[in-house]
C-alpha cells in the first residue's frame, strides 16, 4: 500500500508542475531533431507531406505553400516528418504506390533519391540535435559567463579514496591523468564517472607538486531534490569563501567553443554510461522515461529557466544519440540499412527490411517498457 501511496503523491503533486517544463523541453528538442530532417529534404528535392509534433489525432494544423501539413498532434510524446513515399511515420516505403510513380512523382519521392541524399536526410535530425545543444551551451557561457572554483581540498572524509590516497586540505587538484583541471566542478566530472578506476591526480601543495594515485569509490549520492544517484566519490569537499566563486566572461567564439565542448561531454558521458551497462560495470536503473524525464523538468524549473533551457540541451544531446543506435524504426536504424545498400549496390529485400522494422518495433518497446517500469520503481521509492 505505501509502494502505491508513494507513486500517487508524487504523480500529484504538482502535476501542472512537472508537465508544463517536461512539456517545454521536449517539444523544443523534438521540434529541431525534425527540423533537421524538414529542410535537408526539401534541400534535396523530396516533398514533405506531414510535419507533426506529437502523434495521434490531429489538435491544431495548417498547410504552408508547398503543400506541408504541419500540426499539433494529441500525444506529445515525440513526433515525425512524413515524406512523399512514405507508408507511415516511420518512413517505411509504400512499396505499391512508389511502383506506380510517374518519372515526376519520382523526382519528390523520397526513396526514389539516390543512398547518400537519404542517408543526408535521416542523419540530419540527430546532427541537429547536437547543433541545438552546443547553441544552447554557448549561448548559456555567452550571457552567464563559465564558473570558475579551483579545485582546493578543504576537508578530506576520513576512511575515504582521498584519506586512502594522501590528499590533505589546501591541497589544489591541477590534472588527472595528465588532463588540465580548471576548476572543482571539473574534477567532480571527471571523478564521478572514473568509479574503481585508478586515476593519477597531480596536487599543488603549497610550493611543491605531488602525483597521487586514487581510485574513486561507487557510491550512492542524493541530489537537492532527494533524486540517488550513483556515482564515482573521491571523498573530498571544497567550502568556497565569500569572494572565491568567479564567473569568467567569455567572448562569443569561446563561448561556442565551450558549447561544443560541454555537448562532446553529455555525449561521450552517456555512451560511456551505456557501455558500462552493457558490461556490467554500472546498473540499468538509471535508465529513464518519460516520466522520470518530467519529474526531472518540474525540480529543474525550480531553479529558473536557463536551469531548464540547460535541461533541453543534455536531453537534445541524449535523444540525438538514442536516434543513431543502428536499431530499425531509429534514424540509425534507417543509415544501417543505407551503408549494406551503399555496399551491396542495391537496397535490402522488402521482406528483410519488413522483419528489421519489425524487430526494430519490439525492441524499441522493450525499452520503453524497461524506462518505465524504473520510472515507477523510482518514484515509489521517494
Amino acid at each position: 500500500m505505501d509502494f502505491l501511496l508513494n507513486i500517487f503523491n508524487t504523480l500529484g503533486h504538482g502535476v501542472i508542475g512537472y508537465i508544463v517544463p517536461f512539456l517545454f523541453v521536449l517539444t523544443i528538442v523534438v521540434f529541431f531533431h525534425e527540423l533537421g530532417h524538414f529542410l535537408v529534404a526539401r534541400w534535396c528535392g523530396v516533398k514533405v507531406l506531414t510535419f507533426s509534433l506529437g502523434f495521434g489525432p490531429e489538435l491544431v494544423g495548417f498547410n504552408d505553400r508547398h503543400g506541408t501539413r504541419w500540426k499539433l498532434s494529441a500525444i506529445p510524446l515525440g513526433g515525425y516528418v512524413k515524406f512523399f513515399g512514405d507508408d507511415s511515420e516511420a518512413s517505411t516505403p509504400a512499396t505499391e504506390t512508389l511502383k506506380a510513380m510517374n518519372a515526376e512523382e519520382r523526382s519528390g519521392s523520397f526513396h526514389h533519391k539516390n543512398v547518400a541524399r537519404r542517408a543526408a536526410i535521416v542523419a540530419a535530425g540527430p546532427i541537429a540535435n547536437f547543433i541545438l545543444a552546443v547553441v544552447i551551451f554557448g549561448c548559456l557561457f555567452a550571457f552567464f559567463g563559465k564558473p570558475n572554483t579551483s579545485a582546493r581540498v578543504d576537508q578530506v572524509q576520513p576512511g575515504s579514496a582521498a584519506a586512502v590516497a594522501g590528499f590533505q586540505p589546501g591541497d589544489v587538484v591541477t590534472a588527472i591523468d595528465g588532463k588540465t583541471i580548471e576548476s572543482f566542478t571539473d574534477m567532480q566530472r571527471v571523478v564521478s564517472g572514473n568509479a574503481g578506476n585508478v586515476m593519477q591526480f597531480s596536487v599543488r601543495r603549497g610550493a611543491e607538486m605531488l602525483s597521487l594515485p586514487a581510485t574513486p569509490e561507487l557510491k550512492e549520492v542524493k541530489d537537492s531534490f532527494g533524486n540517488t544517484h550513483r556515482m564515482g566519490i573521491l571523498g573530498i569537499t571544497r567550502s568556497a569563501k565569500p569572494g572565491e566563486v568567479a564567473t569568467e566572461h567569455v567572448s562569443v567564439p569561446t563561448a561556442f567553443w565551450l558549447g561544443a565542448k560541454e555537448t562532446w561531454f553529455v555525449a561521450k558521458s552517456t555512451i560511456v554510461y551505456i557501455g558500462d551497462v552493457f558490461t556490467r560495470r554500472a546498473s540499468a536503473d538509471q535508465v529513464g522515461g518519460p516520466i522520470r524525464i518530467a519529474q526531472i523538468s518540474g525540480q529543474v524549473a525550480t531553479f529558473g529557466m536557463s536551469a531548464l533551457i540547460h535541461l533541453a540541451a543534455v536531453l537534445s544531446v541524449s535523444i540525438g544519440l538514442l536516434n543513431l543506435f543502428p536499431v530499425p524504426m531509429l534514424d540509425g536504424g534507417h543509415l544501417l540499412f543505407y551503408s549494406l545498400e551503399a555496399i551491396r549496390g542495391r537496397p535490402l529485400s522488402e521482406r528483410s527490411q519488413e522483419m528489421g522494422f519489425r524487430v526494430g518495433l519490439v525492441l524499441v518497446l522493450m525499452l520503453m517498457v524497461f524506462a518505465t517500469y524504473n520510472d515507477i520503481l523510482h518514484l515509489a521509492g521517494s
